[in-house]
């Protein structure tokens, strides 16, 4: 019975297939099985497969039906009790599933990543992810800031992922929304503990090919509908009444949505001084120094500036909020 199943959907990734079965192969922690779903490639992936050597490799072939089925086919033939994702053209370092394991065990959470080099086909960094290189790889890695920040984005690279069969078995759904980032919110609202190894354990790379460039599923509004139905069906569920934070670029949608959807914005939040002391949107504008003692109303923070979070996260704790449980980041 191996120790860590490795699920990796694969289609069409003839040039990149061995190197990234390779990576898990020859990982340091060896008690493994790989399987690769093929999920009806027809440029020669199946071939390259056939030549791989290894008891510990499966390969599974079907008719092409999309990474989310390919997956969910993965995880039912996988036979261990922890599970981890990898994707057909990346590349694990050979501590990852060693370090992740480690991790899991050690803080007592369900799901586990881990930090992200993010590389072009050729290996060289991708300048135009940078920014969001340095924020998935430096946000704490710890859970409750990981609950708090979900609805900007998980800071989870989904290839990274390795975590009990719980999580996996809630399944992958073929939607409108992004598979991956679904499956996450799905499992935060079960109660699963994520965690972040802080160290670049997989090269992630960027490319024009790759789904989240390419399928309808992976667009900005995509996103955004799948975070604004699981922020109104988890932690705002059966709630009437919230705070916000930021009236800016980011902060006006979310004051819009939130009134469609029939919320009471209690007050809101501004450190521009031209918007204190008025009201937008029939909400009251207040600085941040007239913040109350947490009283069990969500406060939704919606701020996009570089830095922003972390200061107001700074200014609002000590007021008795608490990141993850009546307080939220969106984007």
């Amino acid at each position: 019975m191996p120790a860590v199943s490795v699920v990796l959907p694969a289609f069409n990734a003839v040039s990149t297939i061995f190197r990234a079965v390779r990576s898990i192969l020859d990982q340091a922690f060896s008690n493994l099985e790989c399987i690769v779903v093929d999920d009806g490639s027809t440029d020669g992936t199946a071939e390259v497969l056939s030549d791989m050597c290894d008891d510990r490799l499966q390969v599974l072939s079907l008719p092409h039906q999309g990474v989310a089925s390919a997956m969910n086919a993965g995880v039912r033939l996988a036979r261990a009790p922890l599970i981890a994702r990898m994707d057909a053209d990346d590349y694990s370092h050979r501590h990852r599933l060693q370090k992740q394991i480690e991790y899991l065990h050690e803080c007592g959470v369900d799901v586990t990543g881990c930090q992200v080099h993010i590389l072009n086909g050729k290996g060289s960094p991708v300048m135009s992810m940078r920014r969001y290189e340095h924020w998935i790889n430096h946000e704490t890695p710890n859970h409750e800031m990981i609950m708090a920040l979900r609805f900007v984005e998980l800071p989870i690279v989904n290839p990274t992922i390795l975590a009990k069969r719980s999580y996996f078995e809630l399944e992958c759904r073929s939607d409108d929304f992004p598979e991956d980032y679904d499956l996450m919110l799905r499992a935060a609202s079960a109660g699963l503990r994520f965690g972040k190894v802080p160290e670049k354990l997989l090269d992630w790379v960027d490319s024009t090919g790759r789904l989240t460039r390419s399928d309808v599923r992976y667009t900005d509004a995509a996103f955004m509908q799948c975070r604004r139905y699981h922020l109104q069906n988890g932690p705002l569920h059966d709630v009437r009444q919230v705070d916000l934070w930021g009236l800016g670029k980011t902060g006006k949608p979310w004051l819009r949505w939130l009134k469609d959807q029939g919320f009471t914005v209690r007050q809101a939040y501004e450190v521009d001084s031209r918007k204190v002391g008025k009201k937008i949107q029939g909400v009251p504008v207040l600085p941040p120094e007239q913040l109350p003692t947490a009283d069990g109303t969500p406060l939704i923070v919606a701020v996009g500036a570089a830095g922003a979070r972390e200061l107001i996260r700074q200014h609002i704790q000590p007021h008795g909020y608490k990141m993850g449980q009546d307080t939220w980041f969106v984007a």
